[in-house]
């Protein structure tokens, strides 16, 4: 027996090894499992190599446990915290008790599976691409006094990369606390001489699981800042050249991210406490120079911010997701790259227009993932059926990740309307519950439409055989893309 042969055979028990895995031992989900089969049983000699690499849990359930038990004495620490002061003027109910009228327990939901409370003294600037975005975040960098906490998921070492940590560096130096927080995977091409500037002028670091082999799930997917308590950012955007549409590839980069200025902050503040203590030795308490008193009015805007991931007991996004659709009455309005709805998720949309209500969704024309892209439109297509209008965003990448409401509410965020994002990483969204930012995001929804190419009845029957078939195969693989 030649020593090739030998090798494949040993490849092929490890592959069988990893069947039973699969079905006995990580107990995923039937469609997850299924999927898992269909490629290590196809790929016989490699289909184990691509779950260690994209399935295996590993150790998760135990480490985040942990984590979610931390979290949750962090959130208790900072309800204790609130009620031990005079009360703010931003009428938010100490943050943990939800209204429940106005858009039948949107608030409730998220109060309860969130762990967010409604805040409503907020005024909120939404910004469509990365130029508007970071000058203003810079600005308000260098007006910090107190402190600057920044969390995200990408960190270029490129021209804005550099932009943003020479301010921060400055900004250290002269003595305002300056703690930055990278996802491991995320920002794998990004040295430690990016941040060691930082490092040298006392500001702090923290990564987020660095990968001591590649680890593609289970990534911190959030992108926060929080200015003093009182200005925070949350959305789509990532720290690099190509958020600001400097990429070759991409051309112009359209996005949704949110500039909050009020009691909303101090939610981005709390969740980005709750990640830096779990990656960094030197853990954060709540505590006034962390959550300073509200005591000014800054609108009228009513926000929850809203977490999940492998963290959380529920998936809140998910759920606040198919909430939003199944209470809209005329609009469901979509922006997302890689939209792989699950089967609730996909159902809810379904009932929604075939109920009447006036669903559109955007997806890009051009794809950083070809084969997630095929996924997606095979979901469109069936939705299309159902009576929904879906567009391909043909004016550079879309990345938003938008979901708008009858003009009276909307979501932003980090959260993709995919399994990974559902199940997998650990994401962050704004929920706006005001009919100005609702219209503003319409407005600039409606306005993208004029960019795309509707993707109708016909457009579906012109596809060619090639582009059907690699539909119909990775709609197949979409419980585990």
């Amino acid at each position: 027996m030649s020593f090739l042969q030998t090798l494949l055979e040993i490849l092929l028990v490890f592959n069988y090894l990893f069947v039973i895995v699969i079905i006995f031992y990580e107990r995923k989900d039937p469609a997850s499992t299924w999927a898992w089969l269909l490629v290590v049983l196809i790929m016989p000699y490699f289909g184990f190599m691509l779950y260690m690499l994209l399935g295996l849990d590993g150790r998760k359930h135990k480490t985040f446990h942990q984590k979610a038990a931390d979290d949750n004495e962090t959130y208790s620490r900072y309800l204790s915290f609130l009620k031990g002061r005079a009360a703010d003027t931003d009428g938010a109910q100490w943050e943990n008790a939800a209204q429940t009228d106005g858009l039948a327990g949107m608030e409730y939901l998220n109060s309860v599976s969130g762990m967010s409370g409604l805040t409503t003294n907020n005024a909120v600037t939404a910004f469509n691409d990365g130029n508007a975005k970071f000058s203003r975040l810079i600005k308000d960098i260098e007006g910090a006094k107190s402190f600057i906490h920044m969390q995200y998921y990408i960190v270029r070492d490129d021209g804005i990369g550099r932009e943003v940590m020479a301010a921060l560096v400055k900004k250290a130096a002269e003595g305002v606390e300056v703690r930055f927080f990278m996802d491991g995977m995320g920002c794998f091409g990004t040295g430690k001489h990016y941040y060691r500037g930082l490092l040298d002028a006392g500001g702090k670091v923290a990564i987020f699981y660095p990968p001591r082999f590649i680890r593609i799930n289970y990534r911190n997917h959030r992108k926060i800042a929080v200015i003093d308590g009182v200005i925070g950012y949350v959305g789509g955007l990532n720290i690099g050249d190509e958020y600001l549409g400097r990429s070759k590839r991409f051309g112009h980069w359209r996005d949704a991210h949110l500039r909050l200025e009020g009691s909303a902050a101090r939610q981005l503040e709390l969740r980005f406490i709750m990640d830096w203590n779990h990656s960094h030795r030197d853990k954060m308490r709540p505590c006034a120079g962390y959550f300073p008193p509200v005591r000014r009015k800054y609108g009228e805007c009513a926000i929850q911010i809203v977490s999940s991931g492998p963290d959380t007991k529920w998936p809140a996004i998910h759920h606040s997701y198919i909430k939003m659709i199944s209470n809209a009455k005329k609009e469901v309005y979509i922006q997302s790259p890689y939209f792989i709805p699950d089967d609730s998720l996909l159902q809810a949309l379904r009932i929604a227009a075939l109920s009447g209500v006036d669903v559109r969704i955007i997806i890009p024309a051009h794809p950083d993932h070809p084969f997630v892209y095929s996924t997606a439109v095979s979901y469109l297509h069936s939705l299309v059926d159902a009576g929904a209008r879906c567009y391909k965003y043909e004016s550079g990448f879309v990345h938003s990740k938008l979901l708008i409401i009858d003009g009276a509410a909307a979501s932003v965020g980090t959260a993709n309307m995919d399994i990974r994002s559902f199940r997998l990483n650990f994401e962050i969204n704004a929920f706006v519950y005001d009919a100005g930012a609702a219209e503003d995001l319409k407005s600039n929804f409606l306005a993208d439409i004029r960019d795309c190419t509707p993707m109708t009845h016909d457009w579906f029957k012109g596809r060619s055989r090639r582009a059907k078939m690699l539909e119909s195969f990775s709609r197949l693989l979409a419980p585990i893309l």
